[in-house]
């Protein structure tokens, strides 16, 4: 097993050029998916190597409930500096892991909360609240999915910037933009690595709804139009997993992407290019990953089995 235990690790920063190219070079759907998807196996597999120093460092504390044969000294040899790493990893995995719940729980709370708060309004996919605070988010999930918007926000807005409003938000639901967002967040919670991606994929939604939204309202001056005075005043979402209409970021941004002409269609980039070296790049550091993580699960398994008394 070795060193590369380790790997999956420090792999994510193969990822890091593709995060600040995606967003430049690739449609936000495409750029959406990709991320998440490196960020998610990255994370997993960090993790899982992460799970297997622990074992090793968890084995030399006494009293421990795992079988002597564990700390023996060939099992500790298969993990280099046990001493120091294993014990280490102890804190850190319990650190992801008491993360990773408590964002799931804030998560869900956030999301009861709201749908309870409706419980009283029409059944209908839009709820307006007389609110004096500005703010416009998409809520999945309960009977139906629902766009959320208050007075104060649609009172600043004309017409088309409203249905501009409505068809972002109802993009953000058709396309479950809010599993993007989990996904990412908790992978950067499972490795600081990843965080790049996390903000990455946060934008690149952004992008993907507000390109949805400009085809339904075909007016794109209307939509950035929309998203510059609802950053203005809005307060944003609930919770940093629920999309929005003006979520804070790069508002400036996705304005002037807006006002220019839309982004070409492509599944992947040509290789010939910076962003295609960055998008292989993060592939082969993804792949790499997955085998490291494998392989050195399959060795300590087989290393433990062959060190348990029968």
């Amino acid at each position: 097993m070795g060193i590369f235990v380790f790997l999956p690790l420090v792999l994510p920063l193969t990822a890091w050029p593709i995060a600040r190219l995606a967003e430049q070079h690739l449609h936000p759907r495409t750029a959406t998916r990709l991320l998440t998807g490196v960020a998610a196996v990255m994370a997993l597999c960090s993790t899982v190597c992460l799970a297997l120093v622990m074992v090793v460092g968890t084995a030399q504390l006494p009293g421990n409930p795992l079988p002597d044969g564990w700390s023996d000294p060939e099992v500790r040899a298969a993990v280099p500096y046990d001493e120091v790493v294993g014990k280490a990893a102890i804190p850190a995995l319990c650190a992801v892991v008491a993360a990773s719940a408590r964002a799931l729980w804030r998560h869900g709370r956030v999301r009861r909360r709201a749908h309870r708060a409706l419980a009283g309004l029409p059944g209908t996919g839009v709820a307006v609240l007389p609110d004096d605070a500005p703010y416009a988010y998409a809520l999945p999930g309960g009977r139906r999915d629902r766009v959320v918007v208050s007075t104060a926000l649609l009172d600043r807005l004309r017409p088309a910037e409203r249905r501009a409003l409505f068809a972002h938000e109802r993009a953000h639901l058709a396309a479950r933009h809010h599993r993007f967002l989990l996904a990412v967040r908790l992978a950067a919670l499972a490795n600081p690595f990843l965080r790049p991606l996390r903000t990455a994929v946060a934008y690149a939604a952004e992008r993907w709804a507000d390109e949805a939204a400009a085809r339904v309202v075909g007016d794109r001056r209307a939509v950035a139009t929309a998203i510059g005075k609802a950053a203005l005043v809005s307060r944003g979402t609930p919770v940093a997993t629920l999309a929005g209409f003006a979520a804070p970021g790069p508002v400036p941004r996705r304005v002037a992407a807006l006002l220019g002409p839309p982004p070409a269609v492509r599944t992947w980039p040509s290789l010939f290019t910076s962003v295609g070296l960055a998008a292989w790049a993060a592939a082969a550091g993804t792949a790499v990953s997955a085998m490291s993580s494998a392989n050195a699960a399959v060795t300590m398994f087989l290393i433990l089995r062959a060190a348990t008394p029968l």
